[in-house]
């Protein structure tokens, strides 16, 4: 009785929540606000994608004086979604400046 029950609580949420799939990065800093001239959108990870898991990540991103990105450490979010969001944003260009440090938050939404 117990295992149908979960079935069909699995089988509920999984349909009204539908496939997983979106990414959207938005970037907050409290240490600078560079603007983002180039922006390179997270791969949805297969494995998320079954598991129909979403949620945001937190990355910090060193950015040099020429705008790029020279390394991304993780902050804080899920180990599985957060690998993609830190391939992305070393992809990403900002604006020239001093080197900063960026607070980018990555939304991965099922």
């Amino acid at each position: 009785m117990k295992t149908r029950y979960v079935v069909a609580l699995f089988l509920l949420c999984s349909h009204c929540f539908g496939p997983a799939g979106k990414a959207q990065s938005q970037q907050t800093s409290t240490q600078s606000s560079r603007q983002i001239l180039r922006k390179t959108a997270p791969a949805y990870p297969e494995v998320a994608r079954r598991i129909n898991l979403g949620g945001t990540v937190r990355v910090i991103a060193i950015v040099a004086a020429d705008g790029n990105v020279k390394s991304v450490e993780p902050k804080g979010g899920s180990p599985i979604l957060l690998k993609a969001a830190e391939d992305a944003v070393a992809k990403w260009k900002f604006a020239t400046g001093s080197e900063s440090q960026e607070l980018i938050e990555v939304h991965f939404a099922p």
